[in-house]
């Protein structure tokens, strides 16, 4: 073993994150702070991926908030794209971004806190060792519980802003006319199946997201071709993981729309099988599938990258 005495300190130029300037200093400071430097990566991952994808977002919105159309004995894509059309009609380009400011102020800390609770996870139970699948959902479906929890009133006007149903004018008017007309319950309806679509959708994804970045050979994954690996790898892990959380997610919309209808989960599932019939659990899956696929693979891409820019990884 040699020893140093004298070390000659090479002095390292900032990088810049997220559109702020990160200087050594402030790196040192967060290589002390693991949690830290997840919640920020995490939220700079967040934030450009919400922007791009919000038009899908509030497709899939109105898709579930209308009635089930067929044309020519087809359902799905072209009601999409008629919504998508009527949306640019109406509203112009920008209202396919209509709900921009619930969706950041929901996304960007959310994301941040997901990623913050596995690094905390993963430091204090696995202890650096790679984790099994079952492991896997069970960190997702954790870290995803917290933040959606926690986030459900800003979820409840994300929604009721891309229905076009409401006229809310600002996000803070939206919460305090949400919480004088319809109290406690109202700031948190449809948490339910937010928990039973988020979670699950989570740790589904967390799960074949480790498995698919397992297969690739290490020397590829620390290659010039790591973004465009891990973006396969999250585009593959999302498709499965948000059709199996579909049905939660019509259910969610329905509840927080429409909060004096229904009396709780069980009236939701009864009204959207009699009226839609099975198909009605899946209204809106193809602009949902493209948006939470795409915006994870996204956000996974960029975290990974940050990550290392920061030296989390």
């Amino acid at each position: 073993m040699y020893v140093l005495d004298h070390v000659e300190e090479v002095e390292q130029p900032p990088v810049v994150l997220g559109g702020q300037l990160v200087t050594p200093q402030k790196k040192e400071y967060l290589a002390n702070y693991p949690v830290v430097k997840a919640f920020l990566a995490g939220s700079f991952s967040g934030t450009f991926s919400t922007v791009l994808f919000q038009p899908l977002d509030l497709v899939k919105t109105r898709l579930q908030n209308t009635p089930t159309t067929f044309v020519n004995g087809r359902h799905g894509a072209i009601s999409m794209l008629s919504i998508f059309s009527n949306i640019v009609q109406q509203e112009r380009i920008r209202g396919l971004w209509r709900g921009m400011t619930p969706s950041i102020t929901r996304c960007v800390p959310g994301v941040g806190l997901y990623f913050s609770s596995l690094d905390y996870i993963k430091s204090h139970y696995l202890q650096g060792r790679t984790p099994t699948p079952l492991e896997s959902i069970t960190m997702g479906f954790c870290a995803r519980s917290m933040s959606g929890a926690i986030l459900i009133p800003i979820t409840v006007v994300k929604t009721r802003f891309e229905s076009g149903v409401y006229d809310y004018k600002t996000m803070m008017s939206a919460l305090k006319h949400i919480y004088r007309t319809e109290g406690f319950r109202g700031m948190t309806c449809g948490l339910v199946p937010t928990l039973f679509r988020d979670a699950p959708f989570s740790g589904l994804y967390l799960m074949f997201y480790t498995q698919t970045k397992q297969m690739v050979p290490k020397e590829l994954v620390n290659s010039s071709y790591a973004s465009p690996l891990h973006f396969t790898c999250g585009l593959s892990a999302g498709i499965l993981a948000s059709i199996v959380t579909q049905p939660a997610d019509v259910l969610k919309t329905k509840m927080q729309l429409y909060p004096n209808k229904f009396n709780g989960l069980w009236s939701v599932i009864v009204y959207v099988h009699s009226n839609h019939g099975v198909q009605g659990y899946f209204k809106g899956m193809v602009p949902r599938m493209l948006r939470r696929t795409l915006m994870a693979a996204m956000a996974w891409t960029v975290y990974e990258q940050i990550s290392r820019k920061i030296g989390l990884k």
